[in-house]
């Protein structure tokens, strides 16, 4: 069985870390390179760094924040938001990245993810997927622009047809969960995972180690947590120490 990863999230704006709920009221909580390497030190498997401004800004990822973070970081590293083109990709694994996630511009364009298969690899390729439960209907359905809009698309023929695109990986966040600590919305996960071949992340809701094996359990390879770690409620190696002892098989 391959080991289960955790990865720590640095949302970033104007250089900082910020959290909050459902993508909205965002806080200071930090900054990128010191907590990243403290996550690292940790154990962290790998980190994900998304420019929660970018797309709504209409500008591009902050490929300085990228550069500072690939200096202090021998972790894989994926980055998203503002990824609007194949170059902005290569920029970005140029800087530093391993690989890049990219939400809207997809939704938009779907070819794009094709494109960016045929040119960096498919491993390099991260759907960032966000999902909404429906206001009047059973299912989910794709957000976008850090959860503003709401696509009318159904998220599992989303994923479904991202991965046939290119996508070699999908984060799929819970916009009803996140910032929550309510727990991941495990029948989300169960459908998308059942829907995929490719590695599924979970994000969206975590405030425990508890979650986190739920999340694995239903169909998950990797978990990604930003509140529990930015305020110090468990360290990383905690909580791998606590998914082993529940038999989740990660890396120590």
């Amino acid at each position: 069985m391959l080991t289960r990863r955790v990865i720590p999230c640095l949302d970033v704006r104007a250089g900082r870390v910020v959290k909050g709920v459902k993508f909205a009221g965002l806080r200071d909580v930090g900054d990128p390179v010191a907590q990243a390497t403290t996550y690292e030190r940790q154990g962290a498997d790998e980190l994900v760094m998304l420019d929660v401004s970018a797309t709504p800004d209409d500008r591009e990822t902050a490929f300085d924040t990228v550069r500072a973070l690939r200096r202090t970081l021998s972790i894989p590293l994926t980055v998203g938001g503002g990824v609007r083109s194949v170059e902005t990709a290569e920029r970005l694994l140029l800087a530093g990245a391993d690989k890049v996630s990219v939400n809207t511009a997809a939704v938009s364009e779907p070819s794009l993810l094709t494109r960016l298969a045929e040119r960096v690899g498919r491993q390099c390729v991260v759907l960032a997927l966000d999902a909404a439960a429906r206001e009047h209907a059973v299912g989910w359905e794709v957000v976008t622009l850090s959860g503003k809009k709401r696509t009318g698309i159904d998220a599992v023929s989303w994923a479904r047809g991202a991965e046939q695109r290119g996508a070699g990986e999908i984060l799929l966040t819970s916009w009803d969960r996140d910032g929550t600590r309510e727990g991941y919305d495990l029948a989300l996960i169960e459908a998308i995972a059942a829907a995929v071949r490719v590695p599924v992340i979970a994000s969206g809701g975590a405030s425990s180690p508890g979650h986190m094996a739920q999340a694995f359990e239903a169909g998950a390879s990797a978990v990604l947590a930003a509140s529990i770690f930015h305020e110090g409620q468990y360290t990383v190696d905690q909580v791998k120490a606590e998914l082993i002892a529940r038999g989740v098989e990660v890396r120590r």
